[in-house]
Formats: C-alpha cells, sequence, structure tokens
C-alpha cells in the first residue's frame, strides 16, 4: 500500500517512535526533514552544499532549499513505489503549500498530547550521546547511566531544558498549528490521541490510516 503521510505532534509526543512503527508497518519510507538535509550535505548536492553553507555560518535554512530537498527525496524510487512518511515537515503554512505543488498527501496525522505531558516527558528525558538510544528517568539504563546498547554516558540534551522546551513548544503554537490548521481546512487531517503506551498509540493510528485507505 503505497501510503502518502504527514504526522504532526509536540517534541515528546512519541513521533519518531510511532513514525518508525508505522513505516515498518506499511512498508512505507520514514523520512525526517533531519535525515534529508544530513544526506544532501553528505552527497554534495547542489543543494546540499547550498543548505551546508548556510547551516555552517549559523544561519537557517531556507523554505526553498528545504523544498527543494524534500522534492528531490520524494523522486527517488523507493517513495515512488511505497509513498512516504514525513516526519518534521512541512513545519510552516509556506512549506505545507510548497509541498502540495509536487505531492499529493492521503492523511495528515496530529498525534495529539497535552502540553503539561510533553513538558513532563521531555524534562525526564535522557539521550546516549554515541548511539542516540532514548531513556527517561522512569526507563532508565541497567547500568549507572551508560547506555544499554553501546555503554556510552547517558545524558541530558542541552535542549531539554525547561527554557529550551518551552521555547520549541512556542514555537510549534506559533508556527506548526496554524499548518495543522492549513491541513484541517484542506479535509486531510486525522486527530489521533497520543496517550497511552506505545502500543495503544500505534493501535490507534493504523485504525485511523486503515479507515482513510478504505475510503
Amino acid at each position: 500500500m503505497a501510503l502518502r503521510l504527514v504526522i504532526f505532534g509536540r517534541q515528546g509526543a512519541g513521533k519518531g517512535t510511532q513514525s518508525t512503527r508505522l513505516s515498518n508497518r506499511y512498508g512505507t519510507p520514514h523520512i525526517s526533514t533531519g535525515d534529508m538535509l544530513r544526506a544532501a550535505v553528505a552527497n554534495e548536492t547542489p543543494l546540499g552544499i547550498e543548505a551546508k553553507a548556510v547551516m555552517e555560518s549559523g544561519g537557517l535554512v531556507s523554505d526553498a532549499i528545504i523544498l527543494g530537498v524534500v522534492e528531490e527525496r520524494l523522486a527517488e524510487s523507493d517513495v515512488q513505489n511505497d509513498g512516504f512518511l514525513l516526519d518534521g515537515f512541512p513545519r510552516t503554512v509556506v512549506q505545507a503549500e510548497g509541498l502540495a505543488r509536487f505531492a499529493t498527501i492521503d492523511v495528515a496525522i496530529d498525534l495529539v498530547v497535552p502540553e503539561e505531558v510533553v513538558l513532563e516527558r521531555m524534562s525526564a528525558r535522557r539521550v546516549c550521546v554515541s548511539c542516540g538510544r532514548v531513556y527517561s528517568l522512569a526507563e532508565p539504563p541497567a547500568a549507572d547511566w551508560s547506555c544499554d546498547n553501546c555503554g556510552s554516558d547517558v545524558v541530558q540534551r542541552s535542549d531539554d531544558t525547561p527554557e529550551a522546551i518551552a521555547k520549541r513548544l512556542h514555537s510549534y503554537a506559533t508556527e506548526t498549528q496554524p499548518t495543522i490548521d492549513w491541513y484541517t481546512r484542506a479535509g486531510l487531517l486525522v486527530a489521533v490521541d497520543g496517550l497511552g503506551s506505545p502500543d495503544e498509540v500505534t493501535e490507534r493510528l493504523t485504525a485511523a490510516i486503515d479507515n482513510v485507505a478504505a475510503h
């Protein structure tokens, strides 16, 4: 089933975990903005070279560059055959409008988790400095804050402080929420409750997607 999905959710809502699960279930490539930019930079594509110059100067990569990188990625054979699940894009209405010019979306999912729950989850989040595995204060590694996978240190990310979290939530409210509203007006948005165990959330997500696919 070649599904074309966009998934939204505040940081800490479990979007990454659920995107991976959905990708595995439907055989749909899970594509994140960060991965696309890193690949473009590593492959030294014209857009990658441009993005690298901007990032190295401390600037923000423009919508035009990001849209170009996304368009290139969505033209690749795996996406043409199996669809896509976009995670972290589009972040703005301008990006959503740009995406609509070269891609059709079957459904946009809003993984809904209250802000206070996200704050609690993110404040408790800890990450391996080497492999990136995520832990929490409630579910720490077996050893004394050494990663179960690779043995490296498990720490709090510098952008998981209360101040940094508040800044990201504000950005989500001012930039991404209008994008979600844009998909609502387009009749493409489905809101899914993100509370509960990962398995419960996956069950709700697949039910919502299967319902859309059946019509």
